[in-house]
C-alpha cells in the first residue's frame, strides 16, 4: 500500500517593495515572502483533481493586494495578516504560514540631516519572521534575523581543547572572533509590540557578544541567548547559529616583519559551525 505523506504547497520568493509616502518623508520596506498551505490536497497529488487547489499565482496576487491595504508597521504583523487571510478564506486549508525576510534600508545622512527620500541598504543582515496559523488554534510567531556580521578583536580565546594526532591548531588567548549570526526566537503569545521587542532582543544579543569574555564560540552563543531571554520575558526560546568565520594570522617573517595580531586573512570556508537553542526551563 502506497499513500501520500505530509505535504504542503505555496508561493515562494515573492518580492515586494513598499513605499510609505508621508508628508515630510518616505519609508521603504523590501520583503521576500513565502506562503505555505497544508490541508485537504490528497486528490490533487494522487488523482490530479485541482478542485481544492488555490493557484499559487493567486497567492502571489494576494500578497501584493494585502501589502497595498495593510497598515502593518512590522513584518510580524504583515505575516499574521497573510496567514489569517488564507486560513479564513480557504476552508480546505488546515494550516497557513507566511515566511518573510526583510532587506533593511535607512535614510541617507545628507547635509547633516536625514534625507527624506534617499536610502542606503544596511545589509547583509535581514530581519525574518514566520507566522503559522493552524485551524482552530492561535497563531504563532517566530522572529529573527540572518547574516548579521559581528566581530570582536579582543577578549576571545580558544584553548584546552581535545587533541589527537591530527590536531594542528594552536591554542590562542587573543584571537579575532567573527561570525555571520542567525537568530530565531519564539514569542509566548501574539499581539505584542514586535518592533520594540526586536530592538530589545537584538541589543541584548549584541551587548552580550561585546562584553563576554569568550573561551569559545559555544560559550559566547549561550551567553547571548541567556541575555536575550533575561531581557525579554515575552519570548520562550531563542535559536542561534554562529559560524566561526576564521581570520588567519599572516606570517610576515619572510619580509623581516613581526605581526603581533595586526594583519589577518579573512576566510569564508571552511568554517566552524556552531548552533544551539537556549530556552526557559519549564
Amino acid at each position: 500500500m502506497i499513500a501520500l505523506g505530509e505535504n504542503q504547497y505555496g508561493k515562494s520568493r515573492v518580492r515586494v517593495m513598499k513605499v510609505e509616502r508621508c508628508a515630510d518623508r518616505h519609508e521603504v520596506f523590501e520583503w521576500n515572502v513565502d506562503v505555505w498551505l497544508k490541508g485537504d490536497f490528497t486528490a490533487c497529488f494522487e488523482d490530479g483533481d485541482n478542485s481544492h487547489v488555490l493557484p499559487t499565482d493567486t497567492m502571489k496576487n494576494t500578497i501584493y493586494s494585502t501589502a497595498r491595504a495593510s497598515k502593518a508597521s512590522t513584518i510580524e504583523e504583515f505575516a499574521i495578516e497573510l496567514a489569517t487571510h488564507f486560513i479564513t478564506t480557504q476552508p480546505q486549508v488546515n494550516e497557513a504560514s507566511a515566511n518573510i525576510k526583510a532587506t533593511l534600508w535607512r535614510h541617507i545622512d545628507a547635509g547633516r540631516q536625514r534625507h527624506p527620500t534617499a536610502f542606503v541598504q544596511t545589509g547583509p543582515a535581514r530581519e525574518t519572521v514566520t507566522a503559522t496559523y493552524p485551524r482552530g488554534e492561535a497563531v504563532s510567531v517566530t522572529s529573527g534575523f540572518t547574516d548579521m556580521a559581528i566581530l570582536k578583536t579582543a577578549n576571545s580565546a580558544f584553548a584546552g581543547y581535545l587533541r589527537d594526532r591530527l590536531t594542528t591548531l594552536k591554542e590562542t588567548h587573543d584571537r579575532l572572533l567573527g561570525t555571520l549570526a542567525t537568530a530565531e526566537w519564539t514569542y509566548a503569545a501574539p499581539g505584542l509590540d514586535y518592533a520594540a521587542l526586536r530592538t530589545s532582543i537584538t541589543d541584548s544579543l549584541l551587548n552580550a557578544f561585546a562584553q563576554h569574555e569568550s573561551l569559545s564560540v559555544q560559550q559566547t552563543l549561550f551567553a547571548m541567548g541567556k541575555a536575550a531571554l533575561e531581557a525579554v520575558p515575552e519570548i520562550t526560546e531563542i535559536r542561534l547559529q554562529m559560524p566561526n568565520k576564521h581570520c588567519n594570522l599572516v606570517d610576515l617573517s619572510a619580509f623581516d616583519q613581526d605581526n603581533p595580531n595586526h594583519i589577518f586573512v579573512p576566510t569564508d570556508e571552511p568554517h566552524g559551525s556552531i548552533e544551539a537553542c537556549v530556552r526557559r526551563e519549564v
